[in-house]
């Protein structure tokens, strides 16, 4: 079994399963499959678990080998109604693991530099490989370079293919050289999308034995796939590389938030105004660290597309996951989705024998869940937007144009530009294509139809087909400085575009397919023009983006777009039309028609039974199949790339994308043990939600930035620069970029910007300038920060970089999930300010030095000690949460920790 493949791996004394007697045989179809039965445990605590934790409680049972997972861990979980409020801490391994490209080849080159540190202490390289099954979906390379041009998708392909060819070549060796990696190439889809539609089992069938379909991923929305019943959640690469290596994860039982969805939604409105109400909803409960378990009569009235937007953007809202459990919905979407007939009898079958499939008509007695039920009503639900800077700050459509004149004026901050009142009505011409328009402040220069959270609804996406077939109809056009663009997260949507025709329309918008891949969402947007850019920086406008995304952070999208609002795929069109977000499309007309008659935004929208019309029939099993059948063949460009068949790298000295990295070069049997961290310097004194975008940008890089200088002294041209995210297979190129965000702020110097002061000489430089000069002078660093540190987008080089760049430790007031995890998983440090307090009530400069007294036998969230070279001292608690973590942070990180193991076994 499993369990016996991962103890021999990693050196475990083999010992049978204590729960060996649960495991019984179910016929389906004619063939016999074992599985471990839920039921015969014989527990009344069972059916009142929430179905998510019912999902841990099998995979605990099925893997228990009273080393890695114990006895005491299953009955931590049955207890769940008393344990999920105690931080209890619980194993779990995953079925497989999902990453993308950004966070996917860091992955791939840790793996292969582990190769070449197990071949220095004379081990068996081969022996890094995956246990479980691990896909990798190449999305996030392809840019916006070109738009609005029906050649958009070829062209921005082979630029692709020319940014990133030592990439991809070196994913196409790694796809060769590890066992259970596959690589699903460029051009297919957005990973989320593709797991969805595709790679998602919901039943997993390994050796005819059965089990739930679970994953970890190297991205926050992972989530998504809780939409089709499967648990899994985004992870930071560093842990995604210890689960392929057999390690089971170390987690706090969570607390399970029960949200009651009642009623329908109304004609006018979309899936996307309703994961942002929620969103909104959720933040203001507050459940980071939380499972969120839907449930309800109006989980029947939303499609399998609408449950999985909302798992989505669990992120957004806090949570773990955002679950919604198996159903008869979820059988209808993987039988139109191509699944075959036996999958799916199979699916039912297994659940139905687990108590794992759900009915949300009120005939089965919901699961018990923690604190107060959350309630909506969807006939409620208002069409809305999101920003100009945050997915929570939800704006109601009908309030747009205030609420950004508001913004204007506001001072600087999330709901603020702090535009002078002698400024604001600054306005400007600019030509564009040969059409003269005024850009103003609230002028759409992006409108991007983007991100899986919306291109895999197909009632979303045709709700803006339909849009633009009216609008087109009508003779609304699209002003010239507006960059549209269409991303589809698969093949399939161009698919059904192309078959109901709406396609033709969109692209008479300029929405032509740009590509396949998370683009604009990620900050992929590639440039606007060159003449609008000058006047939009020369007249410091507050321009706006208006995209279908789940992220919306400050110098995201683009460095010169201000504001950015995410919005349905059917309000992007209809942005685009305007092009401003301050207007009242109650009030005010989208534009003129053929006649020059005054055309409002009710005259073209589309209700939800009009686009249900068009989608049911045009949608076929027939689509997905064809598509994914070949899904691993790719196109001509990556058939084309050749690579050898080695098991050890070779690492090219000349590369600027793929470095060997330092973490195991150096690496000894015997763990280095706690670290002493005295005489530390603050690196960075940080405010409130810091994203893992201000630490570690995926963006363009500037060339006079750290970075820059690097590749131009390597002479790599500033056109070939790519991006962050595309360069993290070099450490050089990362280190640089670390807290390199140009909107960052630092309290040390005061303007916004990527730079600090050096404390002992007083200058100020580049942040990782001065990095380097502590460095070069033996001294450790810290960073000081406020609420929600590391938020946003799960980066394993917002750990790593800081950790290259000599900081030992973050004291914060409190961290995002998966961040925190990632800098234990680095050998950084976690500190929390006690309640109530924060590095401002302490009167903290960051001009001290710091000493923090690490204890030898350090526990579990204990209180530490942080004096300072002021004679000040105050108590942190220590955010190491689990045991293991512990065991961690003693080897310097979780890789070190893994690779000791393998290596004594």
């Amino acid at each position: 079994s499993d369990v016996y493949k991962r103890q021999e791996y990693m050196g475990f004394s083999s010992q049978p399963n204590p729960f060996g007697s649960l495991r019984k045989n179910l016929q389906v179809g004619g063939k016999s499959y074992d599985y471990f039965s839920l039921p015969d445990l014989k527990d009344p605590r069972l059916e009142r678990l929430p179905y998510s934790i019912r999902v841990l409680l099998e995979s605990a049972i099925r893997n228990c080998d009273e080393f890695s997972i114990k006895g005491r861990d299953v009955e931590k979980i049955l207890n769940w109604e008393k344990t999920a409020t105690q931080s209890v801490e619980i194993p779990f391994l995953p079925a497989r693991v999902i990453l993308q490209d950004f966070t996917g080849v860091p992955a791939v080159v840790d793996l292969a530099a582990m190769r070449d540190a197990v071949v220095r202490l004379g081990g068996d390289p081969t022996k890094i490989n995956p246990l479980c099954p691990v896909d990798l979906v190449i999305d996030h390379s392809v840019q916006a370079d070109s738009a609005k041009r029906p050649d958009s998708l070829d062209r921005n392909e082979e630029i692709e293919f020319k940014r990133n060819y030592e990439r991809f070549q070196f994913l196409k060796w790694g796809s060769k050289a590890f066992k259970n990696f596959l690589i699903v190439p460029p051009g297919s889809g957005i990973v989320h999308q593709v797991n969805l539609e595709f790679l998602g089992r919901v039943v997993f069938k390994q050796d005819n034995l059965l089990y739930p379909d679970s994953l970890v991923g190297t991205d926050s929305h992972t989530t998504m796939i809780n939409g089709l019943g499967i648990v899994g959640w985004g992870v930071g690469g560093i842990e995604a590389e210890a689960v392929m290596l057999g390690q089971v994860i170390s987690m706090v039982l969570p607390e399970v938030v029960g949200f009651r969805l009642t009623g329908k939604l109304r004609q006018h409105v979309t899936s996307t105004d309703l994961v942002l109400t929620i969103t909104q909803i959720l933040r203001k409960r507050g459940v980071v660290g939380k499972f969120v378990e839907f449930f309800g009569a109006g989980c029947n009235n939303l499609s399998l597309a609408d449950r999985a937007t909302i798992s989505n953007m669990a992120p957004e809202y806090g949570a773990t996951m955002g679950f919604f459990a198996v159903d008869d919905n979820t059988l209808d979407y993987l039988r139109l989705t191509g699944r075959t007939d036996e999958h799916i009898e199979t699916v039912k079958q297994y659940l139905q024998s687990q108590n794992l499939f759900r009915k949300y008509d009120g005939s089965q007695k919901d699961p018990v869940f923690t604190g107060d039920i959350l309630e909506l009503d969807l006939s409620t639900v208002e069409p809305c937007l999101s920003g100009p800077k945050r997915p929570q700050d939800r704006v109601l459509l009908s309030h747009m144009k205030n609420d950004f004149s508001n913004c204007l004026t506001n001072a600087t901050g999330f709901k603020g530009f702090g535009v002078a009142k002698e400024k604001q009505s600054t306005a400007a011409q600019v030509t564009i294509d040969g059409e003269t328009n005024e850009v103003k402040h609230g002028a759409v220069v992006i409108a991007a139809i983007t991100s899986c959270t919306n291109t895999s609804n197909p009632d979303a996406m045709m709700a803006a087909g339909l849009l633009a077939k009216k609008a087109v109809e009508l003779g609304l056009k699209v002003k010239s400085y507006v960059k549209t663009t269409l991303s589809p997260g698969s093949n399939v949507v161009t698919r059904y575009f192309n078959e109901t025709g709406v396609q033709k329309y969109l692209e008479k918008l300029g929405f032509y397919t740009a590509g396949y891949g998370c683009m604009t969402c990620i900050g992929n947007s590639g440039e606007i023009d060159e003449k609008l850019n000058d006047v939009i920086n020369k007249q410091d406008l507050v321009a706006a983006a208006v995209l279908s995304g789940n992220r919306n952070f400050e110098a995201r999208i683009h460095p010169s777009v201000k504001a950015n609002y995410l919005a349905s795929p059917a309000l992007v069109v209809a942005y685009a039309l305007a092009g401003r977000v301050d207007i009242d499309f109650d009030k005010e007309p989208i534009g003129k028609g053929n006649n020059g008659q005054d055309v409002f935004l009710k005259d073209i929208w589309p209700s939800r039974d009009e686009v249900a019309r068009i989608t049911t029939g045009s949608i076929k099993p027939e689509q997905f199949k064809e598509i994914y059948g070949t899904i691993d063949t790719g196109r001509s460009r990556w058939n084309d790339l050749k690579v050898n068949s080695d098991q050890i790298y070779t690492w090219n000295p000349e590369s600027t994308y793929i470095k060997e990295p330092p973490f195991f070069q150096n690496l000894s049997l015997d763990p280095p043990g706690f670290p002493t961290i005295k005489g530390a310097y603050c690196l960075c004194y940080l405010g409130d939600s810091v994203t893992t975008d201000h630490i570690s940008p995926a963006g363009n890089i500037a060339k006079n930035s750290p970075a820059g200088r690097y590749l131009q002294e390597r002479g790599v041209n500033k056109d070939d620069f790519n991006s962050y995210g595309s360069r993290r297979g070099n450490f050089e190129i990362m280190e640089r970029g670390t807290f390199a965000n140009t909107r960052i702020i630092n309290k040390l110097v005061d303007k916004v910007g990527p730079q600090t002061v050096h404390i002992p000489s007083g200058k100020v430089m580049d942040i990782y300038d001065a990095a380097d000069a502590y460095q070069k002078d033996g001294k450790s660093l810290i960073v000081l920060a406020g609420t929600e540190y590391g938020s946003g987008s799960s980066r394993d080089w917002a750990a790593k970089g800081p950790f290259l760049q000599g900081v030992k430790a973050v004291i914060a007031q409190s961290f995002e999930r998966i961040h925190r995890s990632n800098l234990v998983g680095m050998g950084i440090l976690p500190l929390e300010f006690l309640a109530g307090q924060s590095a401002e009530t302490l009167n903290l400069t960051g001009k001290e030095v710091f000493d923090i007294e690490v204890p030898k036998d350090i526990k579990v969230q204990q209180d530490i000690v942080v004096r300072t070279s002021t004679g000040e001292k105050f108590i942190t608690k220590c955010r190491i949460d689990t045991d293991v973590e512990i065991e961690y942070y003693r080897h310097g990180g979780i890789l070190p920790y893994v690779l000791r193991n393998l290596i004594k076994s």
